[in-house]
């Protein structure tokens, strides 16, 4: 039986797909590159893949996670969709709902909702939205799905949507619905509203040392507002973002990182028109990223299965524990090396945590036990077919 007082560990993993990519590289290729990953992931049994809204900056190319989505579905047999996020405010709640409702038929049940209230503040500008009011805006869309996804008609009016007796005109796929998760960072808005609806909680900033040290504090939070609306909380529907990178020696996966680590820096000083003191060089940046950090990557870990584990059951003992281990989907190192990396952490890092090995190991603990057992009847039996043998001779 496992130990009460033990923090709970992850058995689930999946990507956080935003993606980002180098404004050098040819767009085409960078997203079927992507659709391709994503079939990768289903074929090495990875419970999910969370595919991100952004409309600027030029890095981060998927403008609509449900388009691509749809496409990846077609690709896959298994692997669960979660927009990761969509941004509430740039989107009328109905039209959104019944977005995610069609793609969760067309996906046969494998649709999450992700909702935040959108990252880049460049977004916001360009379609005259006020960054001050975008938490405010996605509490009020937020409610306005939540209900609609539950099969409710819904009326409200607010200063940038109206729905009148709304209702979707198809259900969800499955019977129990849609889940939806709601995007957390260092501040509590996001535990506050997750836990107002009942719904799961997913922590972007987890690598950040900032939202790091906010991770128990925010489940604390989401789960006392879970409680005073009537909802159970649960670790199981928790997820944590991280970014890694495995080889199988930490000096080959630092080198691996050096190949497109600037990449980072240069998204980094675009969106805060800083030149980054350690930006200069690759060493320089990958020393930054895996000690105190990048803004808003936070703490990488570059390092091999075994590191892997260790930052995981330290994330779980800092949080209290979570379900659902995110790789923050990153273009550090060639295309090649990425897919092993991923490949790495389902072949060694994921029984680790599933206990998929646990049987195996117990069975050959238990054979050495008694090998000698084992060994003197095995010895027996060959001695009684050489008497036999020797016997039918005579």
């Amino acid at each position: 039986m496992p130990n009460p007082t033990t923090p709970q560990r992850p058995t689930r993993f999946g990507a956080f797909i935003a993606p980002y990519h180098g404004i050098n590289g040819n767009p085409t290729l960078q997203i079927r590159r992507d659709l391709d990953l994503v079939a990768h992931l289903d074929d090495l049994g990875y419970e999910e893949a969370w595919i991100g809204e952004h409309h600027s900056a030029g890095y981060e190319t998927i403008a609509s996670p449900e388009l691509f989505i749809a496409a990846a579905a077609e690709k896959t047999r298994r692997i669960r969709f979660g927009t990761g996020v969509n941004s509430l405010p740039y989107h009328h709640p109905l039209v959104l709902a019944d977005r995610i409702v069609q793609l969760d038929h067309q996906s046969r049940g494998r649709i999450m909702l992700g909702a935040g209230p959108g990252q880049l503040a460049s977004d916001a500008f360009m379609m005259g939205i006020d960054p001050m009011k975008q938490r405010s805006m996605m509490a009020e869309a937020l409610a306005a799905i939540a209900a609609l996804l539950r099969g409710e008609t819904v009326t409200a009016k607010t200063d940038w949507f109206t729905l009148d007796e709304a209702r979707l005109h198809l259900a969800p796929y499955q019977p129990h619905g849609i889940e939806i998760a709601c995007a957390s960072t260092v501040s509590p808005s996001g535990s506050v509203q997750a836990g107002t609806h009942g719904l799961s909680l997913l922590s972007l900033a987890a690598s950040d040392p900032n939202g790091f040290e906010a991770l128990a504090g925010n489940w604390d939070i989401y789960a006392k507002t879970s409680a005073d609306h009537g909802h159970t909380p649960s670790r199981d529907n928790w997820r944590l973002v991280v970014p890694m990178h495995l080889a199988d020696t930490e000096e080959e996966a630092r080198r691996q990182a050096e190949y497109g680590v600037l990449h980072l820096v240069r998204y980094i000083e675009g969106l805060s028109g800083m030149t980054m003191p350690w930006g200069s060089t690759a060493t320089e940046a990958i020393r930054q990223w895996t000690t105190d950090g990048f803004p808003t990557f936070g703490v990488a870990m570059i390092g091999t299965p075994d590191d892997a584990i260790a930052r995981i059951e330290a994330m779980a003992e800092k949080s209290g524990g979570f379900g659902t281990l995110l790789l923050l989907d990153l273009p550090i190192a060639e295309p090649a090396a990425k897919r092993r990396s991923y490949e790495l952490f389902a072949e060694y890092v994921v029984p680790h945590f599933t206990g998929a090995n646990r049987p195996r190991e117990a069975s050959m603990a238990w054979a050495n036990a008694n090998s000698g057992k084992f060994i003197g009847a095995l010895r027996q039996a060959v001695e009684a077919a050489f008497a036999q043998h020797h016997g039918t001779d005579d």
